[in-house]
């Protein structure tokens, strides 16, 4: 399946997803996550009307999207990895959104890369919503508290939150966890769901939906 109909299928079904929520699918964004995957293939994307993508790792965003961004005015970059620090800099050059912030360490850097640059783009804490051990994200338990600082030390710019449910379990409840989370916040962006989950998140109320395989095939 090409890149543009592999679009045109996850589009339907977001809608279809939207529909049966009893939500508009057009506040749901999705992001295209092209990492690994070559710059070709991010541009057959483009051509097909998808402006939205995620990358992982700052070194592969930059090659892949410097010149990419350039020639597509309109077309936003989501880091979507977890972030070394000494890669805040060059990330808060590239990127629209950073949706990994999940430490003071981090949030010191990206801090001092605005400043820096004049611009701080959005941010999202990420919260390791299953408490699991090998994966990045602020703890359940002390979430709260890490949100309420970064609002004050971000202001508008702390826009959501994201997730990655345990790969093993039912995502329904963890969507719904950050969902409450996000509420009690004030914070309009809800980033959950990936290739094989995204409509349990859009029922449950996810803003962006972070999709790669269907669209990309397999990564490298």
């Amino acid at each position: 399946m090409s890149v543009a109909a592999a679009l045109a299928d996850i589009r339907a079904r977001i809608a279809l997803a939207a529909i049966a929520a009893g939500r508009n699918a057009k506040d749901i964004t999705l992001v295209a996550v092209s990492k690994t995957h070559p710059e070709a293939m991010v541009a057959e994307a483009i051509a097909a009307g998808q402006m939205v993508f995620g990358e992982n790792r700052v070194q592969e965003a930059e090659r892949k999207f410097g010149g990419l961004l350039a020639a597509n005015p309109g077309a936003k970059l989501h880091l979507i990895g977890g972030l070394q620090s000494n890669k805040a800099a060059a990330a808060v050059r590239l990127a629209h959104m950073i949706e990994t912030l999940d430490r003071v360490r981090l949030a010191d850097a990206i801090a001092q890369a605005a400043e820096a640059e004049g611009r701080c783009p959005v941010l999202l804490v990420q919260v390791n919503i299953g408490d699991e051990s090998q994966k990045s994200g602020v703890a359940t338990q002390a979430a709260d508290g890490f949100i309420g600082a970064m609002r004050s030390r971000f202001g508008n710019a702390l826009q959501g939150l994201m997730c990655i449910p345990p790969a093993d379990a039912d995502p329904t409840p963890y969507f719904r966890q950050l969902v409450r989370l996000a509420d009690a916040h004030g914070l309009p962006v809800r980033s959950m769901g990936m290739s094989a989950d995204f409509e349990a998140a859009i029922a449950a109320g996810a803003t962006h939906v972070r999709v790669g395989s269907a669209i990309f095939g397999r990564r490298a």
